[in-house]
């Protein structure tokens, strides 16, 4: 296990207990704006990321909000949770203890903007763990493509089997893996129907942190 000497680090449903909110956080802006959620929003929108979901809401709710008109909506909806509630996962700090003391580099990977990560992480006193955070709006990417993984592994300078990829969610788990990544896959209640598949794709599976293994 000691040929591991870099780790890539999802933050929300990995680290953070945050998904629930991001679920809400949808209805919440579709009803400001006066519209009723259809069922299967949440699965509708599973996966999806960077512009994906703007296109979604204006090609199926004739919303007029630009992406960036949408983006800053649903963050100021946001803030109020990562700046004084979102909270870590168990076992979190146990983990990212592990791995320093086993000389791994970290840094984190994100589909959430570097605001709202930065806050929670500040305030849950765990960022100076990450000698780099990567966020999929500043890399212009999403995590249906590996671009982000890639410039990550490289900023740490580690090759890709010996860079550890955690991650909760399938679509993401898939690329890590697909690119060669060795992938940890982290249990979270909003991919609770897929975790079969998930078990199926990734190197490591973890129902919590609390049992992490490696290095120890």
């Amino acid at each position: 296990m000691n040929n591991y000497k870099g780790a890539i680090f999802d933050i929300d449903g990995t680290l953070l207990d945050s998904m629930q909110r991001w679920e809400n956080v949808e209805v919440e802006y579709l009803l400001s704006l006066g519209i009723t959620p259809r069922a299967g929003l949440h699965e509708d929108l599973r996966g999806l990321g960077g512009n994906e979901i703007p296109r979604y809401f204006q090609r199926e709710y004739g919303i007029k909000d630009t992406a960036e008109e949408m983006g800053i909506k649903v963050n100021m909806l946001l803030e109020p949770f990562y700046n004084f509630e979102a909270p870590l996962k168990e076992g979190t700090v146990a983990v990212l203890d592990t791995l320093r003391e086993a000389g791994v580099k970290m840094c984190a990977a994100t589909a959430t903007d570097r605001h709202l990560i930065e806050a929670a992480l500040k305030r849950c006193g765990i960022i100076d763990y990450f000698d780099r955070i990567f966020t999929c709006k500043e890399e212009k990417t999403s995590k249906r493509r590996p671009d982000i993984y890639f410039r990550a592994a490289e900023f740490l300078g580690t090759d890709i089997e010996e860079t550890l990829v955690f991650e909760d969610a399938l679509y993401a788990i898939k690329t890590a893996h697909e690119s060669g990544f060795p992938v940890v896959a982290v249990y979270d209640l909003a991919s609770d129907n897929q975790q079969e598949e998930i078990k199926a794709t990734c190197r490591y599976y973890y129902k919590s942190l609390v049992s992490f293994e490696l290095f120890r």
